[in-house]
């Protein structure tokens, strides 16, 4: 065999250089020969591929990385393709949120408003990548990392012949902090899990066959540190009978979260605009010099720095307007992340041992609450090309009528991206449980359009269609 080919749409990103330090952990079972980097942005592509290669001297890496601009070239012949694209950049994502926070609702980027921004931005980029991949490569793996993950896989079920994973590393992050919270090793705990992306909840905890999940729910201490700030009152948890993932905190806490935005005076957005400035600065420095170990020692700092104040501004304002950040570990060799989730649906698909992974796939009658054609975050079993969700019956009283609002949300804001219609994108915002007014809707879709009407091709007119992108 020639070795697999696998290419990344978005190679510019700032988590290029871990996805590719966990490619290089795994080149020969993966069996790799070729990485290419398609980014609209080639500069911050090559930025990404320096670090990427300094990675591949210190590990002794095989396989060829390379940059295009070519998105026909970078896709031909993979033998998957990664998304994890941005539209508009960060510099979109903090202007989304803030209007977001001036309008009275919670700024997150895949969480109402800003979600349903970003939504409408990408899915007519995504759509128009994945046209050129069913015309030239129409058998490729496509893994969906770009946010809003569950829609924009649900977009390209919906809309195209390829296929198609969403991938997300918040459920496996819980299921790893659950089994520390035990004192169990990972791979002894397995997790009955069922929600959508960024919508999800742990309904019972199996160690050796045995549900520890009543146990769990006892120990408040335990309770507070499976998140990565003091997000969920155990109180709470109890409750509900079920241990949220960390992005629910934005529907049971949407009011502490604003108040936590407000005071600390930014969102995670506009925090993460000011960290990427500076590194791609540093990084161009050091690089154009020669000096790539330096770089990637920045680069390391640089991810050290981002996860620890991961969800901090908004749960925890207190500590974030102190600048105070817990300590963590080398995100390169971690267990959980961005680049582990990707690596294990990889190895999944490529091999031939079944795996259970939580993907985001199309229901066909795994949560009954739903339809067979809406996409879900389901545990799955996967092997050798083939993906089978696993049946987990009925939804929880106390989630479903949040996930059944959602998935409502989820498929007019695709319809609206798809048709270019305003009146969907409105009514989209009017059924999203952190919204729910038309008054309020009609202003946060009038602030977006007047903000840029031509990035996004908005018509006012919520009867007419809208215009083409330029």
């Amino acid at each position: 065999m020639r070795g697999r080919k696998l290419t990344i749409i978005g190679g510019g990103g700032v988590r290029t250089p871990l996805l590719l330090y966990g490619l290089l952990e795994r080149e020969t079972s993966l069996g790799l020969r070729e990485v290419v980097l398609y980014d609209i942005e080639q500069e911050r592509a090559e930025l990404m591929a320096a670090l990427g290669r300094e990675l591949i001297r210190q590990m002794g890496g095989a396989f060829t990385l390379t940059v295009t601009t070519d998105l026909e070239a970078a896709v031909a012949d993979a033998a998957a393709i990664i998304t994890s694209v941005r539209v508009g950049g960060l510099r979109a994502r903090a202007r989304d949120e803030r209007l977001a926070i001036e309008h009275g609702v919670v700024g997150q980027e895949t969480t109402g408003v800003g979600g349903w921004a970003m939504a409408l931005r990408t899915i007519p980029v995504i759509l128009e990548h994945a046209r050129v991949i069913e015309r030239v490569n129409p058998e490729a793996w496509v893994l969906v990392f770009t946010n809003p993950a569950g829609v924009i896989t649900q977009a390209l079920t919906a809309q195209t012949r390829l296929r198609v994973l969403g991938i997300c590393d918040t459920p496996s992050e819980l299921f790893h902090r659950i089994a520390r919270a035990l004192g169990e090793p990972p791979e002894q705990v397995v997790c009955d899990y069922v929600g959508l992306n960024h919508l999800g909840w742990v309904r019972a905890v199996f160690v050796r066959g045995r549900d520890e999940m009543p146990r769990l729910l006892q120990d408040e201490e335990a309770l507070r540190h499976l998140y990565p700030a003091d997000l969920f009152d155990p109180g709470l948890i109890r409750a509900l009978g079920l241990i949220p993932t960390e992005y629910v905190f934005f529907y049971y806490a949407h009011t502490r979260a604003l108040e936590n935005q407000r005071r600390v005076g930014a969102s995670r957005g506009e925090e993460l605009e000011h960290l990427n400035e500076q590194l791609f600065r540093d990084l161009a420095r050091e690089i154009s010099a020669g000096r790539s170990r330096e770089a990637l020692a920045i680069y390391r700092a640089y991810l050290r720095r981002r996860s620890a104040s991961y969800l901090r501004l908004e749960g925890k304002a207190e500590s974030a307007l102190r600048g105070e950040m817990p300590e963590v570990g080398d995100p390169f060799t971690a267990a959980t992340g961005y680049h582990r989730v990707a690596l294990e649906a990889l190895t999944a698909l490529w091999g031939t041992e079944p795996r259970r992974l939580v993907l985001n796939v199309l229901n066909r009658g795994a949560i009954v609450d739903l339809e067979p054609d809406d996409v879900v975050e389901v545990p799955c079993v996967v092997a050798h090309q083939d993906v089978r969700p696993l049946a987990v019956g009925r939804l929880p009283d106390v989630v479903r009528g949040l996930v059944l609002s959602v998935k409502t949300y989820e498929r007019l804001v695709i319809r609206a991206a798809v048709e270019r219609s305003a009146r969907w994108a409105q009514l989209a915002l009017l059924v999203h449980p952190l919204i729910g007014e038309w008054d309020v809707a009609q202003r946060i879709f009038a602030a977006f359009h007047h903000r840029d009407p031509d990035h996004w091709g908005l018509a006012h007119d919520d009867l007419s269609p809208w215009r083409r992108r330029t």
